[in-house]
């Protein structure tokens, strides 16, 4: 493809994609106020974590993240 060629492409694209905004616009002004759903509210409720330590025999085989597996040596 020429320079040319890309750059009438590229136009047709924009063309389209300003096309598709204005549509998007229009079907958006003509929705309701009833009809759009209502932006969600903050999250509801605490999740508390406790200040005791956690099962040590969940952490069985398991390797460090970036640093291998336990007792050996890092790459």
């Amino acid at each position: 493809m020429s320079l040319q060629d890309d750059l009438t492409a590229v136009r047709r694209n924009l063309n389209e994609l300003v096309r598709s905004v204005e549509r998007l616009e229009q079907d958006v002004a003509r929705q309701s106020p009833a009809a759009a759903p209502k932006p969600a509210g903050p999250a509801t409720g605490m999740v508390s974590v406790p200040d005791t330590p956690y099962d040590q025999s969940k952490w069985t085989d398991t390797d460090d993240e970036g640093l291998g597996v336990r007792d050996r040596r890092a790459p």
